[in-house]
């Protein structure tokens, strides 16, 4: 295993950390400092990624021929981590990195050449329709309804826990086509926009407490929606559950570690500023054990993502070290939300629904505690969700039994 970078990839990463310091600017930082959930607004998260998009930096793991910037795999990574380690905005991945994926492998060239350019180029908003009240883990039992009339699927039913709904425009179905034989059996893939007559979007307030517009999940109803099948038919008509599985493989993708860097680093800075009694809470022998333990922990983690890294860079496939990835980095978000709320101490008790007022130019919102204090509480509760998406850390358990133990 070789995790020396060579003077090429060297050069590389210091022109990938001047970009960001030019791209990344003081408002956009200013911005993502008071983040609740890891985003921008629409306005400021379309902002970024279109500058990520003019530099080619958006979809490193597009292929060239469909826009991609044609990086190495070690370029990848160092341009993953140092995104990371700047704490920029992440990329809303329904669109770059998941649904054109699918359409690049199983769509036909006229889907292609509708969704990609506009996906690229962040001119189109997606959400993913997957989940459904009766079926989250256990997505085969979807019971989301398409129904052929002609040439148009009827769609009834409805999707839940649609992130960021409200602000996309187009988005990608598992609907059920078949209910003959295995449930997995009937399932296709859809795509069409999200301005069809009987389509609502319903806002799921959480406990990091959303301005009105700006929640990050939603619950989404269609009744008698109709969309034609040639424009809106991913591949094959019930095939929808192997272009699925398909797609968690690149939603569960890239690394945890230097994100997690950047989360401690900001516990770090928080535990400075805290006082327990005359001294700084970072000098505090407890709480300076759980920070230690918690770096042993995300360098642990650094070190097996290399040598996943390695392995990807040798052409070797990558088989339950993902789920293994996936349990132990959302993990450790989880941890480094909690002793960053244990550093505000009572501080995070207090409740900003706005976050970003008193960034606003002509704002004259005073805040009731130190600005670092304000994201602390509601990125806790929205962290609460990373050990249940992209297949929650009990399935992924399930795996690395079945795959690893043979049980």
């Amino acid at each position: 295993m070789e995790l020396a970078f060579t003077p090429e990839e060297r050069a590389f990463q210091a022109d990938v950390r001047a970009w960001i310091d030019e791209a990344y600017t003081p408002d956009l930082r200013a911005k993502m400092a008071m983040s609740k959930t890891g985003y921008l607004d629409r306005e400021g998260q379309i902002t970024w990624q279109k500058r990520l998009h003019a530099r080619g930096f958006i979809a490193p793991n597009w292929p060239e021929k469909y826009g991609g910037p044609g990086l190495t795999p070690t370029q990848k990574y160092i341009l993953h981590m140092e995104l990371s380690a700047a704490g920029t905005p992440s990329v809303v991945p329904m669109g770059v990195s998941m649904v054109a994926p699918v359409i690049m492998a199983f769509g036909n060239e006229a889907q292609k050449a509708q969704h990609l350019p506009p996906i690229l180029s962040s001119d189109i908003w997606w959400c993913q329709g997957y989940s459904e009240p009766g079926a989250g883990s256990d997505l085969a039992s979807l019971q989301m309804s398409a129904v052929r009339d002609g040439d148009e699927y009827v769609l009834n039913g409805s999707k839940i826990w649609t992130t960021l709904a409200q602000h996309a425009d187009w988005i990608f179905c598992l609907v059920r086509t078949s209910r003959e034989g295995k449930p997995q059996e009937g399932i296709s893939f859809l795509v069409f926009p999200m301005d069809l007559p009987g389509i609502s979007v319903r806002p799921l307030p959480t406990l990091d407490g959303p301005m009105e517009g700006e929640q990050e999940i939603n619950q989404v109803f269609f009744e008698d929606v109709r969309v034609p099948i040639e424009a809106s038919l991913i591949g094959e008509e019930n095939k929808g559950w192997t272009y699925a599985k398909y797609l968690l493989q690149f939603e569960r993708g890239n690394a945890y570690a230097p994100g997690l860097r950047n989360m401690l680093s900001k516990v770090r800075k928080i535990a400075s500023r805290e006082q327990i009694g005359d001294v700084p809470l970072i000098q505090d022998a407890d709480f300076s054990r759980k920070l230690a333990e918690m770096e042993m922990r995300i360098e642990a983690l650094n070190a097996t993502e290399l040598r996943i890294f390695s392995a990807l860079s040798a052409g070797e496939a990558v088989g339950p070290e993902s789920s293994m990835v996936k349990c132990a980095g959302s993990e450790a978000q989880q941890a480094i939300t909690e002793l960053a709320l244990e550093a505000v101490g009572q501080a995070g008790h207090v409740f900003v629904r706005d976050s970003w007022a008193h960034l606003r130019e002509g704002a004259n919102a005073d805040l009731p505690m130190p600005e670092y204090a304000v994201p602390v509480a509601p990125s806790y509760f929205n962290y609460r969700k990373t050990s249940i998406y992209a297949g929650s850390n009990e399935i992924q358990r399930n795996i690395m039994a079945k795959m690893v133990l043979g049980l």
